[in-house]
């Protein structure tokens, strides 16, 4: 068998099943507290818009996006590297809105 078989036969498993595959992208953060008037409600905001799970990561803290409490805690700010990572039914439109954000494009 072929490795080009088996990724076929891989694809049409996890069609099959409905398996996610998580979205993830590493950003480094632009200066957001410059850029947005109450950062922090506004990034929860952004995440909450979806239905998928969305993580920030970063120095080995995972949080919910969708947590204002955890945004707090997790405080991102200019410089950091992140990594988002969102899963669900529209974890590409998620990551694309979470990435603007905090890069403030």
């Amino acid at each position: 068998m072929q490795i080009a078989d088996l990724c076929v036969i891989l694809q049409e498993v996890l069609e099959k099943r409905k398996w996610k595959v998580m979205s993830k992208k590493e950003i480094i953060v632009s200066n957001v507290s410059e850029e947005h008037n109450n950062p922090v409600a506004e990034l929860v905001q952004v995440a909450c818009r979806f239905d998928s799970e969305i993580i920030l990561e970063s120095n080995n803290r995972r949080i919910n996006a969708k947590s204002i409490m955890g945004i707090m805690a997790f405080n991102p700010s200019k410089g950091m590297a992140v990594n988002i990572v969102a899963e669900g039914s529209d974890e590409e439109e998620a990551l694309v809105a979470m990435e603007k954000f905090l890069v403030c494009e």
